[in-house]
């Protein structure tokens, strides 16, 4: 992206480093987080390796804000939206905030339907109530 090229999430334009970048969802990271504190604590007779709070904090907020709990459910939602023409950004932000609606979905990733992708209405509609069927059978 140009220096004289403003970003608008909006519309896709966050940047190539970015737009390449891969992301992951606060599901994925806490997850990830889980594992490290795990064995973290089976280490902790040392003490030497204490859990510093930042790390806690962090493991904390993705456990709160992660609509899927269980593993099982965590791959699925990443393979759900992995079958749509979805930027890896755009991925993790329906994947985090879960949209109920295609309105809703729209209006927080404006981009999927502004890309010119194979993205409908119908499409949108399909994947959101796939993600919402794992949430309720979790």
């Amino acid at each position: 992206m140009s220096g004289e090229e403003e970003e608008n999430a909006a519309e896709l334009k966050i940047g190539d480093e970015f737009l390449k970048a891969k992301c992951l969802m606060n599901c994925e990271v806490a997850l990830i987080l889980e594992h490290k504190y795990e064995q973290l604590q089976q280490m902790s007779d040392d003490p030497t390796n204490q859990i510093s709070q930042v790390f806690e904090k962090s493991l904390q907020y993705v456990k709160r804000f992660s609509r899927y709990k269980n593993p099982d459910a965590v791959r699925q939602a990443r393979e759900i939206l992995s079958r749509y023409p979805l930027a890896e950004f755009e991925l993790c932000v329906l994947g985090n905030l879960c949209p109920e609606t295609v309105e809703e979905g729209v209006a927080m990733v404006p981009s999927i339907k502004n890309r010119g992708r194979a993205l409908d209405e119908e499409a949108i509609e399909k994947m959101l109530t796939d993600l919402s069927l794992i949430k309720k059978f979790e």
